[in-house]
């Protein structure tokens, strides 16, 4: 039998290729893989393997440039700098990129995935939200290392690197954790809300019976409940709940949901894990008093919350549950319009083909993965929808991740 290669720790030379989904480049070195982070397409660089489990790739961070591509930058934060090796933070993964190359990669990962995945060769470009490349971040969770230090976790590993402040998160928010110590092995939540109140959350795990922990929540600072304005409506919104991390990620994607939506007066709009009801406020404006918005949300408090902040359009209906489940009920009114938000997973087969048998007019997609977007733009297709139009948008600058909302409409039968 022959052994698999371990290479864990040795240095190689390497020609970096083109962006792969999940924040690193693609190199090949003696015939293997190599998923290089820190690089740049054309790139030539020295690159340490961190992770290889004897099969046709390995997982390398690049130590080294020897020939460095236009787009390269010296990364902002000094805890992303390339000396650090294994001790650079993992939260990051295109500092090293000025924005217009980050936005370049990211468009050229939806196109390779769209292509791989669905078959469809579709042009995308990714647009810049406003407010830049730095503290854009409203939202962060930290870690606690052994001596009570909050921080961020290096890529794939467990152990923590204490950090003073991070440069993507906004002013204020990191610097309030990291002065002090905090029990060891706890997780910490920071939420600046939109009213400038900074709610601060610690997740300790205190040890029970048997070696069992449990989980302990203590609100440190905060109210606990997130403020917030999107066009001009106040939501509440638990400070441990989701919402949008981008200062500026609500009001363009309510805007763009919105516009792509134009559920008509009078029609019935569904809201797919609409959360607080960032999106059906909108539907329910453009339904008016005499149509009908359902939302669908599985987290009971999120429901709690929607209710309270879409209290003065009665036009809304609310089923707290998880999606799957909801679409079960054959008693549901068809729809007109169905936006969803679904988690990073995608919507899957079961969604997708749930929504497509009540045969709405038009599907609101928005995605936060690229690759799970993809797999459901073939699933749509499976059932007779085409996606018509797709806008991407850097929501998530210096990480690889990307925010994409799209509409798909059924195929013409005498297409």
């Amino acid at each position: 039998m022959t052994e698999k290669p371990d290479w864990t720790g040795r240095r190689l030379e390497v020609e970096v290729g083109p962006v792969a989904h999940g924040g690193h480049c693609v190199a090949r070195y003696e015939g293997r893989v190599v998923f290089v982070r820190h690089a740049l397409p054309g790139e030539s660089v020295i690159a340490e393997v961190t992770e290889d489990n004897g099969g046709g790739f390995c997982r390398a961070d690049a130590v080294e440039v020897r020939e460095a591509a236009p787009g390269r930058v010296v990364p902002p934060c000094p805890l992303a700098d390339i000396a650090l090796g294994k001790d650079r933070c993992g939260g990051c993964d295109f500092q090293h990129a000025d924005g217009e190359t980050q936005r370049e990669l990211k468009a050229a990962v939806i196109t390779e995935q769209l292509q791989r995945l669905a078959g469809l060769d579709w042009p995308v470009q990714v647009r810049e939200l406003p407010g830049g490349l730095l503290r854009w971040r409203t939202r962060a969770r930290l870690a606690v290392d052994r001596k009570g230090n909050a921080g961020f976790r290096p890529n794939r590993s467990h152990r923590v690197i204490p950090v003073a402040d991070c440069p993507i998160t906004v002013e204020g928010a990191v610097e309030a954790i990291a002065d002090r110590r905090w029990r060891p092995g706890a997780e910490l939540t920071v939420a600046a809300d939109g009213e400038g109140e900074l709610h601060v959350t610690a997740l300790d795990r205190k040890p029970q019976r048997r070696g069992r922990q449990q989980a302990v929540a203590r609100q440190v600072s905060g109210s606990g409940v997130a403020h917030e304005t999107v066009r001009g409506r106040g939501f509440d919104v638990a400070a441990q709940g989701f919402w949008q991390v981008h200062r500026e990620a609500p009001e363009t994607f309510a805007e763009v949901v919105a516009r792509f939506a134009a559920a008509p007066a009078g029609g019935v709009a569904w809201d797919l894990y609409g959360g607080v009801g960032l999106f059906a406020a909108d539907l329910a404006d453009q339904v008016g008093p005499t149509g009908s918005v359902l939302l669908v949300e599985s987290s009971h408090r999120a429901v709690e919350d929607a209710v309270a902040n879409l209290r003065d359009q009665p036009q809304v209906a609310f089923r707290a549950g998880t999606v799957e489940r909801v679409l079960d009920d054959e008693e549901l009114e068809s729809p007109d319009v169905v936006v969803l938000d679904p988690p990073r997973k995608g919507a899957g087969r079961q969604v997708v083909d749930g929504i497509a048998a009540r045969a709405p007019a038009r599907i609101v997609h928005v995605a936060c993965d690229p690759a799970a977007l993809a797999r459901d733009v073939s699933l749509y297709a499976d059932k007779g929808y085409r996606m018509v139009d797709l806008e991407a948008f850097d929501a998530f600058p210096m990480t690889h991740h990307i925010e994409c909302v799209a509409v798909f409409e059924p195929v013409a039968e005498d297409a």
